[in-house]
């Protein structure tokens, strides 16, 4: 075993605590007063705190405070790595450690994290809470199946180490639990080795939602690494027509001699007027876009972060959707529904309007051990959607479908879901609930989502 590699390590920084601004928001722009306090010692800051927040992306209430005078830790300054072993592929670091700067210091080195969601701007004990998943989780599972140790903050004020084979109803209850469980202080992980810091792409222009799946399906043995953009306004047969990207790390033989150009990022300039993104301005954005992919197929060497984070070439993209904000809809129809459910879920989202040009649908595999993790094997499909006065009976609409066909929805992306509806979409529900009275008999940790959901007071 190798010297653990401490050089990439952030230097030590002098000990500070900020206060932000008295209103919070997530990705979706919908805000809530509230104040966070931003500190390098989480283990001292999170002493009172209700609610553990990293770089806000989760689009909807998770990371908000259930009320105004509710102290929320920020943990995006706590963004040390601790200790990597590049030998053993074993890296551990404080919770504010984001995943881009994870990536800088592991890609050049034969790493990388075994899993990824479409953002890079997470945190690590983000990804926990979230148990994210990416584009290959019919190979490689969830972000939690590949944690080794949590050292956390209980409610109660002890601080405590966690894992698979240690309190392992505690661990299966945070992973994916929302930061209801305890603050996440430090994250340690199995790292996955990469023959290079490229990616070898292969891409497919489909027609429609038919065809995508069997699409799909035909990649997933051949491809560690599949998902799609679909153009959910379509209606008739060009409905769920799209892209198929599919890929797997390039050879050292295929890649560049040289490294990964650093990512270009734009700021999106300014806010836009709630009426400029609509159905027709939309309808059209998809039509160019599917036509733009030329060739039926292409196949090519690219860097990481085009294929993983598009997105994320653009900052502060969400200002598209202007001051009303948007949320993100995201389900899993499972595999046991059959191919006429999702295509009867895309024929319904397309009927009840509110979609946007941000469509993506996914491959899923087994549901794992995480207590409220997101994925079962089947089909994700998720979408965003503007606030409009129809949001909630369109959600409504949305959640009557996927429970009447045995899905669930994903906690990260929602803000609309109500609690019934929620109860009937997972039967794990219970046992989540057993391990926070377990945990946190009191309900000291709790978030706007949780209000909304579980029961917790305000």
């Amino acid at each position: 075993m190798s010297r653990p590699d401490r050089a990439s390590a952030a230097q030590p920084l002098s000990a500070k605590t900020l206060r932000t601004e008295p209103r919070l928001a997530g990705w979706g722009r919908l805000g809530v007063p509230g104040r966070e306090v931003l500190s390098e010692n989480l283990a001292e800051a999170s002493r009172g705190a209700v609610l553990s927040r990293g770089l806000g992306r989760s689009y909807g209430d998770s990371s908000l405070p259930a009320a105004p005078g509710d102290r929320v830790v920020g943990t995006r300054l706590a963004n040390r790595l601790l200790m990597v072993d590049f030998e053993r592929g074993i890296a551990r670091a404080e919770a504010g450690l984001s995943l881009a700067e994870a990536n800088r210091i592991w890609m050049p080195r034969g790493w990388a994290s075994p899993v990824t969601p479409g953002t890079k701007f997470v945190t690590l004990g983000g990804m926990v809470a979230s148990d994210v998943h990416g584009k290959n989780h019919h190979v490689a599972g969830t972000f939690g199946a590949h944690v080794r140790r949590l050292r956390m903050r209980l409610a109660d004020g002890d601080i405590v180490e966690c894992g698979p084979d240690l309190e392992s109803d505690l661990f299966h209850a945070t992973v994916g639990g929302m930061g209801l469980l305890g603050h996440i202080l430090e994250v340690e992980l199995s790292l996955e080795r990469i023959p290079s810091a490229w990616v070898w792409m292969e891409s497919e222009r489909v027609r429609g939602v038919d065809e995508f799946l069997d699409a799909l399906s035909r990649a997933a043995p051949r491809w560690p690494m599949t998902m799609g953009w679909i153009d959910c306004l379509s209606q008739g047969s060009a409905m769920g027509r799209g892209i198929l990207m599919a890929g797997r790390w390039a050879s050292a033989a295929e890649a560049s001699a040289v490294a990964p150009p650093a990512a270009r990022e734009l700021s999106f300039p300014a806010e836009l007027p709630d009426w400029v993104l609509n159905n027709a301005t939309a309808s059209a954005f998809n039509t160019m876009y599917y036509w733009s992919h030329a060739e039926h197929r292409r196949a090519r060497v690219v860097p990481p972060d085009p294929f993983f984070y598009p997105l994320d070439a653009i900052l502060d993209w969400n200002r598209v959707y202007g001051a009303r904000g948007f949320t993100q809809y995201q389900c899993v129809i499972p595999r046991s529904a059959g191919a006429r459910a999702v295509r009867a879920f895309m024929d319904h989202l397309t009927r009840l309007g509110g979609a946007s040009p941000l469509c993506v649908i996914k491959d899923c595999g087994p549901q794992g051990n995480g207590l409220l993790s997101f994925p079962l094997e089947g089909t994700s499909i998720a979408v965003d959607m503007a606030i409009s006065p129809d949001i909630q009976r369109i959600v409504d609409q949305l959640n009557a479908f996927v429970i009447e066909v045995g899905g669930r929805i994903y906690l990260t992306k929602d803000r609309f879901t109500r609690a019934a509806d929620y109860r009937a979409m997972d039967p794990r529900l219970p046992s989540f609930l057993a391990a926070r009275e377990k945990w946190d008999p009191h309900r000291r940790l709790r978030s706007a989502q949780s209000v909304r959901l579980f029961g917790d007071r305000a």
